[in-house]
């Protein structure tokens, strides 16, 4: 007996998995960081100069330069070092010189709406009548040819505008929370709306880069350029739904009430067509109901906008040195960019300010941490992750080929914000399973500060997976979303106002709480299995 028990414990031992391993947290650090993080926060300062002095900073605008100025004294300031800029090709910037726009028959009415961005302007103000049009096709050119010049269109009929109903304000609570901690089996191809694990980027009117839906447009704009139109109003999407992150069924609806979602002109033939604007809809149906009804609508417009020929976007890099890690890197990253028409507050002034407050933070205690903490600010998110995609390919690799930089192997860990202004409630772990033991140790003296959740699945659409696509352990924070997808998101009312003062308070403690057991632990954290190359290699990647 005493022998098959032996045996029996031998095997039992030899199949029972390791236990996992104990991080090596440093507590004391953990508390010098809570306390200056929590009790004497920089970060709504950080905010009113991003927001209300910067904002709205357009990649290619001159806002955005300066705001990048603005960052880049305050990092010298605290002491960071190897602060630059980093270049890469963009395109012809724009910014807005100014807008109004005004009914003037059958009553006087100033409309509440915001031109889209790269649109081109009216060169001042004009008064034209106003109709309404339905092109869905290039056969449709004939219908119209010849009778729009002078001519503002409504190109879409009015839109019902519902009661508010529903959660407005998204909280994190047990069945969420429940949710996000599974991972749902993915949609068969073209049969489902795939993750949108950054919640709200979804295109608006159909997917802009679809190759035969730009060929029409641009031959659109030209159409209405040719035929003397005056300008284009629109209401938005013909959806009042915002299109959120299928991981938490995200599903919001946009506020109305004033609240508009101008989207963007053509940037890439910019400047090209007629001014366009997207107006409240609540005005913009008004206008729709009078033309239905032969009433003469006149509209006074005002359209002045700037191009810049730069051709350049940046992103915005400083440094805490390392010690005896120094050649290798955490990376904290938000994007600083936004669209144009607010100030850019929770999208993403809210992710940029946090982010500046971890490394504020760090310094401020006092901490040497052993790896090389690097703060990177993006450019051009809003265009397709471009700023993030151009500096993993010029440091880390190329997605396309799998060819990797010497940069790549220093990698320890890339950690992102930009989901608004709600607090990190955990980490979306990119199906990177293995961090899971060291997140779960990581998170506990954060609990207290609403640090919970672990979510295993990958999430998209946001600047971490520049890294994920070649294989750098790059991670998403889990925010709560509040207003972000109802109220703030790409309109005009992201604005200083909407921000929660104690929730970036924590966000900023806790990524400078993770950026630190990042940079302390004596390994760097695990990594997936690399990806496959997007395409075959070629000879010149080899």
């Amino acid at each position: 007996m005493l022998r098959r028990t032996a045996v029996l414990l031998f095997f039992v031992v030899a199949v029972a998995p390791p236990a996992a391993q104990t991080e090596k947290l440093d507590y004391a650090a953990i508390g010098q960081i809570r306390d200056e993080g929590l009790n004497r926060s920089q970060v709504m300062d950080h905010l009113f100069w991003l927001a209300d002095r910067y904002g709205p900073r357009l990649t290619g605008s001159p806002q955005i330069r300066d705001a990048s100025d603005w960052a880049m004294k305050r990092f010298t300031e605290w002491g960071l070092a190897n602060v630059h800029r980093e270049e890469w090709d963009f395109g012809k910037g724009w910014s807005l010189v100014r807008f109004s726009a005004h009914l003037v028959e059958p009553e006087v009415q100033p409309l509440i709406g915001f031109p889209k961005a790269w649109s081109v302007g009216t060169g001042g103000a004009v008064t034209a009548d106003v109709i309404g049009i339905a092109i869905e096709s290039e056969a449709d050119f004939t219908k119209y040819r010849g009778q729009l010049k002078g001519r503002i269109l409504l190109t879409q009929p009015a839109r019902p505008v519902r009661m508010l109903e529903g959660p407005l304000i998204l909280k994190m609570d047990e069945t969420m929370t429940g949710e996000a901690e599974t991972t749902p089996v993915p949609a068969e191809r073209g049969r489902g709306a795939g993750g949108r694990g950054r919640g709200g980027r979804g295109g608006r009117g159909g997917n802009p880069d679809d190759p035969a839906a730009q060929a029409f447009q641009q031959k659109l704009q030209q159409f209405y350029k040719d035929e003397g139109v005056v300008a284009v109003f629109d209401r938005g999407s013909d959806s009042d739904m915002a299109a959120g992150g299928s991981e938490l069924s995200w599903q919001q609806q946009h506020t109305d009430g004033g609240t508009v979602f101008p989207g963007t002109a053509d940037r890439r033939n910019a400047p090209a067509g007629v001014p366009q604007v997207t107006l409240a809809v609540e005005h913009y149906n008004r206008m729709v109901r009078l033309v239905e009804h032969n009433v003469p609508v006149k509209v006074e417009l005002d359209l002045r906008v700037q191009f810049h020929d730069d051709g350049k976007g940046f992103n915005t890099i400083a440094e805490i040195p390392g010690t005896d890690l120094a050649g290798e890197v955490v990376i904290l990253g938000a994007h600083f960019d936004s669209v144009n028409a607010a100030t850019g507050a929770t999208d993403n002034a809210t992710g940029c300010a946090a982010m500046m407050e971890a490394a504020r933070i760090i310094k401020a205690v006092g901490l040497a941490p052993r790896r090389t903490i690097r703060i990177a600010l993006w450019g051009g998110e809003e265009e397709g992750l471009l700023g993030s995609r151009a500096y993993v390919k010029a440091h880390l690799g190329d997605p396309q080929s799998m060819r990797l930089e010497p940069d790549h192997a220093g990698v320890a860990a890339y950690f992102n914000l930009d989901n608004g202004t709600g607090r990190i409630r955990g980490v979306w772990m990119q199906s990177n399973l293995a961090v899971r033991p060291i997140f779960e140790q990581w998170i506990a003296p954060l609990r207290d500060l609403g640090v919970t959740i672990l979510g295993p699945r990958s999430v998209s659409q946001t600047d971490h997976v520049s890294f994920d696509a070649v294989g750098v352990p790059g991670f998403q924070f889990i925010q709560e979303r509040l207003e972000y997808n109802s109220r703030t998101h790409h309109s005009n009312m992201d604005v200083y106002d909407r921000i929660q003062r104690d929730d970036v308070i924590q966000q900023a403690a806790v990524a400078a709480v993770f950026a630190y057991n990042a940079a302390m632990r004596d390994e760097k954290l695990p990594r997936k299995a690399l990806p496959k190359p997007q395409r075959p290699a070629s000879e010149s990647d080899r």
